[in-house]
C-alpha cells in the first residue's frame, strides 16, 4: 500500500487458480506464415465464389420460373378470353332465337288464357247439366 500511495501502482493480485473447465485461459496469438494466409485467402475466395455463384443460380432460376408462370398466366387469360367471346357469341345466338319465338310463345300465353277460361265454362256446364239432370229426375218422379 506504500507503493500506492507514493504514485506507483501496485502489482495485480493474482487470484487463486480455479480448476473449471468452462474457463478458458488465453494464448498468445502467432501470425500464420505467409503462405498459410495465401492459401486460407485462396481458399475463402473459392468459397465465395462458389456461395455466389449458387446464390445468384438460385435467384436467376427463380427469375426463370417467374417468367415461365407469367407465359403460362398470359396463355390461360387468352383461353379464357376466347372462351367468354364464344359465350358471348352463344347467348347473341340465343337472345336471337328467343326474340324469333317470341310470337309464338305470345300465342301459347293466349291459348293458354283461352284454355283457362274454356275449361271454367266446362265446369260451369258440368254444374248446370248436373242441376237440370236433378232437376228432370225430380219432375219425371211427380
Amino acid at each position: 500500500m506504500a507503493a500506492a500511495a507514493e504514485g506507483v501502482p501496485a502489482a495485480p493480485r493474482e487470484e487463486p487458480a480455479r480448476e473449471d473447465a468452462a474457463v478458458e485461459t488465453a494464448e498468445e496469438a502467432k501470425e500464420p506464415a505467409e503462405a498459410d494466409i495465401n492459401e486460407l485467402c485462396r481458399d475463402m475466395f473459392s468459397k465465395m465464389a462458389t456461395y455466389l455463384t449458387g446464390e445468384l443460380t438460385a435467384t436467376s432460376e427463380d427469375y426463370k420460373l417467374l417468367e415461365n408462370m407469367n407465359k403460362l398466366t398470359s396463355l390461360k387469360y387468352l383461353e379464357m378470353k376466347d372462351i367468354a367471346i364464344n359465350i358471348s357469341r352463344n347467348l347473341k345466338d340465343l337472345n336471337q332465337k328467343y326474340a324469333e319465338l317470341q310470337p309464338y310463345l305470345d300465342q301459347i300465353n293466349v291459348i293458354e288464357e283461352q284454355v283457362a277460361a274454356l275449361e271454367q265454362a266446362a265446369y260451369k256446364l258440368d254444374a248446370y247439366s248436373k242441376k237440370l239432370e236433378a232437376k228432370y229426375k225430380k219432375l219425371e218422379k211427380r
